[in-house]
């Protein structure tokens, strides 16, 4: 027999985790994007005019991304790459794109900084799993899926984890369980190891591709 005193436990438990996700955790993310814009006003304008000047005047990569519920929104992050083709017309390798101030950018991971305007707009969060390519969406399992329940973030339990440097299973089975178990105190554990990530600047892929397939050309061979 449950008892009363444990019932009301679990439905307080319950109610104060609905009440983070849906309405402390949207204040948050705008409060802290809206301080941190201008915290990092100096950085993004120098940043700004460093990545105009080393790729013809375009600064920024914009990029459609499913966000929560599948949802596709436009992504945006500073360009550390040029557009550079090879002789057939594909894009070359992101190490032969990638352009010194980009390789600085990307390192200190100041590439993702205005993906902040993404957070403050309401397409992301702060925490989440991140946005991946709208390409990769027929090619998740349905527990796969799960990741999408929830806004995607700028950083999330995958990305304090190996980032890229994990494989594709166990990187979306870490998105669910962050789906499963998001909470204030996931996500300032989270905050707190990413800050000491970007610091020491760990598992940061120049090449993203060699560190980690596509997940649907993996998939379409399996």
């Amino acid at each position: 027999m449950v008892s009363p005193l444990h019932s009301y436990n679990k439905n307080y438990s319950s109610h104060l985790l609905m009440n983070y996700k849906i309405t402390l955790k949207p204040i948050l993310d705008f409060s802290i994007s809206f301080l941190a814009i201008i915290v990092l006003s100096p950085i993004i304008v120098i940043a700004t005019i460093l990545l105009a000047l080393a790729n013809n005047g375009k600064p920024f990569f914009i990029q459609k991304r499913p966000g929560k519920n599948e949802r596709i929104f436009n992504i945006i992050k500073f360009k550390t790459m040029t557009d550079k083709k090879d002789s057939n017309g594909n894009l070359l390798p992101d190490s032969d794109r990638i352009t010194s101030i980009g390789k600085i950018i990307r390192k200190t991971s100041i590439d993702e900084i205005p993906q902040l305007f993404n957070v403050l707009k309401g397409d992301m969060s702060i925490i989440g799993p991140r946005p991946l390519l709208p390409r990769y969406l027929p090619y998740y399992t349905n527990e796969e899926r799960k990741r999408h329940h929830v806004k995607p973030g700028i950083t999330g339990l995958a990305q304090v984890n190996g980032r890229n440097f994990i494989d594709w299973e166990p990187r979306l089975k870490l998105d669910v369980k962050y789906v499963d178990t998001v909470s204030l105190k996931v996500d300032f554990n989270i905050f707190l190891k990413t800050i000491y990530k970007v610091l020491a600047s760990e598992d940061v892929a120049v090449d993203a591709t060699k560190s980690q397939p596509y997940l649907d050309e993996l998939r379409r061979k399996e």
